[in-house]
């Protein structure tokens, strides 16, 4: 089947978004004397219903914290980490390579749209996508499909038309539910997920190039 659409996630696959909310979220626990590994963290990667980090705080101290203060000074350090990232390597030829190939390119993401549409404005990346599929509440978030069907929906498109391109293993489970095949791309968040669902797994965006990528997994590009 021809392929005519690209989806991508967001955070941690076009911009490194992961590493900084760890971050941030790991200096306050140390900074109220515990510790928050990146093995508990990663069950949250890729997905909106997970433990609130704020209640698992106050559940492991036993008491309240000040949530305004707490939340004043995770933002401040996951903003400055935030401020100096920029697009994760191999974006912009990806998306060039898109564009010659005549691809539609959508993104599928767990997090919700203003936090995606602030980083692709951000980036002056905005312009590059057809249809942004962000988790609104409307449906259910990753590892389950619906985020991709409404992606599909939005592009015009049917799973076997698009290839998916992810980096944690929620979000290939949620691809691969839909019924599209998926490109892992690890991070250093995520390299030690399972990714044996893969139809693909490259070192980054743009390396292979797209052109190899789609070949290797049995897709033809419409040009």
């Amino acid at each position: 089947m021809t392929t005519r659409a690209l989806v991508f996630d967001f955070d941690g696959l076009l911009v490194e978004t992961e590493g900084p909310v760890f971050h941030a979220w790991r200096g306050i626990y140390e900074d109220h004397g515990l510790e928050l590994t990146l093995d508990e963290w990663a069950v949250t990667i890729g997905r909106a219903d997970h433990v609130d980090p704020m209640d698992e705080l106050e559940r492991r101290l036993g008491r309240p914290v000040d949530r305004d203060d707490v939340n004043r000074r995770r933002k401040a350090r996951r903003d400055a980490m935030l401020e100096a990232q920029g697009a994760c390597a191999g974006v912009p030829d990806i998306l060039e390579d898109a564009r010659r190939l005549g691809l539609a390119i959508g993104i599928a993401s767990s997090s919700p749209p203003d936090w995606v549409e602030s980083h692709l404005e951000r980036l002056d990346l905005t312009g590059h996508f057809t249809y942004v599929s962000c988790f609104d509440g409307r449906c259910p978030a990753k590892p389950e499909p619906d985020l991709y069907l409404r992606a599909l929906d939005g592009l015009g498109v049917r799973a076997g038309e698009a290839v998916a391109f992810e980096d944690s293993h929620n979000g290939l489970l949620a691809a691969k539910a839909a019924g599209i095949p998926c490109v892992v791309v690890p991070t250093e968040m995520t390299a030690h997920m399972d990714f044996e669902l893969a139809d693909l797994v490259v070192p980054k965006l743009g390396e292979p190039p797209l052109e190899e990528v789609l070949e290797r997994i049995g897709a033809r590009p419409l040009s």
